[in-house]
């Protein structure tokens, strides 16, 4: 018996672009390639997974016939689908027959092998919701801290975003060996504590899909070894970290730092013109922190030089030499929006800290390490 069903192209197109990224990704397992699609009585579900982190997905169904109580399943090819559905309009009507897929919108006829539904990857089930958040402040939190993982680094544990909540709210930290960025609320808290170690991957899809889906709130919880988000229509599931994340707690201390503040925009705009000097080299840039300013100096003997004055407020303590790699407070620099930042500075050879808190409830705290200095590193767990 032959099954068929339409759906609106926006509404499948939507889901298919969240799945491209899933299915198009190299694996040992040739079905990973494909989409499991399950065509129930009202809705289509589809899945992709590639082994590391898995979406599923519904869209609603604006015609259906020919299926029984438990359904129809079948894999397809995940690119050449989403390719096609692309250059699509309007109701797109499909139908199951042996082994094809037919696709059929305006005057449009395509037709598509399909597989087995039973050669695709087990899927996790049975999630435990743990809490709801607003989406807009993930997103905060995440774009706060993301962007500091390294994409590869020879210690793998940093290549992971630290995921820490409790009694006392969210904290999510990342760092690469040099900078460290932290994001922090009590908007949200857990009787019991947990903490997770999620990869560098499935944080920058995880943005990307609440993006695409438009959604206001997101449901945290865990499925066996998988930490769960969820939407109205989605549920993404990643595998864990395993390892030991530095002890950052002592670096972040401000014992003895000294607080001051400037105005962002005029230290982003001297940090860019600095690192254009840099033509690819690796060359600090000097800070001489005094009463009411700091003097920004940095020499490239085959490019030029440049030196500039940045307003100091606010500080109390005596003066110092401190020296940062321009890019790296930049970096840190770009995620902050506030009009002047806070800084906390101690001496040459302590790192400076960057913090703010928005009005959404989130802390955000960037932290960069001085260059020249061998026990100025991170991972070395020393404050």
């Amino acid at each position: 018996m032959n099954s068929s069903f339409s759906v609106q192209h926006h509404e499948i197109f939507t889901v298919l672009a969240a799945m491209l990224p899933i299915c198009t990704k190299r694996t040992t397992v040739d079905t990973t390639a494909t989409l499991l699609m399950q065509v129930r009585q009202r809705e289509l579900v589809i899945k992709a997974t590639d082994l590391e982190i898995a979406l599923q997905a519904s869209c609603p169904l604006e015609e259906i016939s020919g299926t029984t109580d438990e359904g129809v399943s079948f894999l397809v090819s995940g690119k050449r689908l989403h390719d096609i559905v692309k250059e699509l309009d309007g109701i797109i009507h499909c139908t199951i027959t042996k082994g094809l897929l037919t696709l059929q919108a305006g005057g449009v006829t395509v037709q598509l092998n399909m597989g087995s539904g039973d050669q695709f990857p087990s899927f996790p089930e049975r999630i435990e919701n743990l809490m709801h958040l607003e989406a807009d402040l993930l997103v905060e939190m995440l774009k706060g801290t993301a962007f500091v993982i390294p994409q590869q680094h020879s210690s793998s544990v940093l290549t992971g975003l630290l995921w820490e909540l409790g009694p006392t709210g969210i904290t999510l930290t990342a760092t690469d060996g040099h900078c460290l960025a932290q994001t922090c609320t009590d908007k949200y808290t857990l009787a019991e504590p947990r903490s997770w170690l999620i990869p560098r991957r499935a944080i920058l899809e995880l943005l990307k899909l609440i993006e695409l889906m438009k959604e206001k709130t997101i449901f945290l919880g865990i499925c066996g070894k998988h930490i769960v988000f969820s939407g109205a229509l989605f549920n993404f599931f990643t595998r864990l970290l395993t390892g030991t994340f530095p002890q950052y707690s002592a670096v972040l201390q401000r014992d003895q730092f000294l607080p001051a503040r400037v105005d962002r925009q005029q230290l982003v705009r001297t940090l860019r013109r600095a690192t254009s000097l840099l033509a690819g080299q690796f060359i600090a840039t000097q800070f001489q922190v005094e009463a009411t300013q700091i003097q920004v100096t940095m020499h490239n003997k085959d490019v030029g030089n440049l030196r500039e004055f940045i307003t100091l407020n606010e500080y109390t303590g005596e003066g110092f030499d401190i020296r940062f790699y321009a890019p790296y407070l930049l970096h840190g620099l770009n995620v902050f929006a506030d009009e002047h930042v806070q800084l906390f500075l101690k001496s040459s050879k302590q790192p400076l800290i960057v913090a703010s808190e928005h009005l959404s409830g989130v802390r955000m705290t960037y932290l960069v390490m001085p260059v020249a200095n061998s026990s100025a590193h991170l991972t070395d767990n020393k404050s």
